[in-house]
């Protein structure tokens, strides 16, 4: 599994000009999902999301958590993280996970998320989204599962 975390002032997204979610001050989350990630693959990145440490705290220092100000996530999937681009200029995707078991994973992550007590929006799975992201910072973090 891999995710870009960035930090946020407000983002949303929409699918057909309708806003599927939005959020103010926190994080937005792009999700992937490759062949053969599981259950302990989320709930690593479930552990390092909500307790990474990127808003400043009262002396300007990234010493926060989401959790610790409060803050909502706003989750996307996006398959297109696993992006195969050594050969050619014509990205290849077999290393995403295919869609219906991907959906199962995705919800998965975003349940756990909200099992921290935290505010969860997201997109809709497997739609053309438009996502307006305001990154504060800016602040971009990439996390894999697969590198520990």
């Amino acid at each position: 599994m891999r995710v870009v975390v960035q930090r946020s002032l407000e983002s949303y997204v929409s699918v057909n000009n309708e806003i599927t979610g939005s959020i103010d001050k926190g994080l937005v989350i792009l999700a992937g999902f490759t062949d053969g990630d599981t259950i302990e693959d989320i709930n690593y990145i479930v552990k390092k999301v909500v307790g990474l440490r990127i808003f400043d705290d009262e002396n300007g220092v990234m010493n926060l958590s989401v959790k610790d100000i409060n803050g909502k996530i706003l989750s996307i999937s996006q398959f297109t993280l696993y992006a195969d681009t050594t050969k050619g200029n014509r990205p290849s995707y077999v290393n995403a996970m295919k869609g219906e078991f991907a959906i199962k994973l995705y919800e998965e992550f975003n349940n756990k998320l909200k099992e921290n007590d935290i505010d969860v929006q997201t997109g809709i799975f497997g739609a053309e989204m438009d996502v307006h992201i305001r990154n504060d910072g800016p602040v971009t973090i990439i996390i894999d599962s697969k590198v520990r």
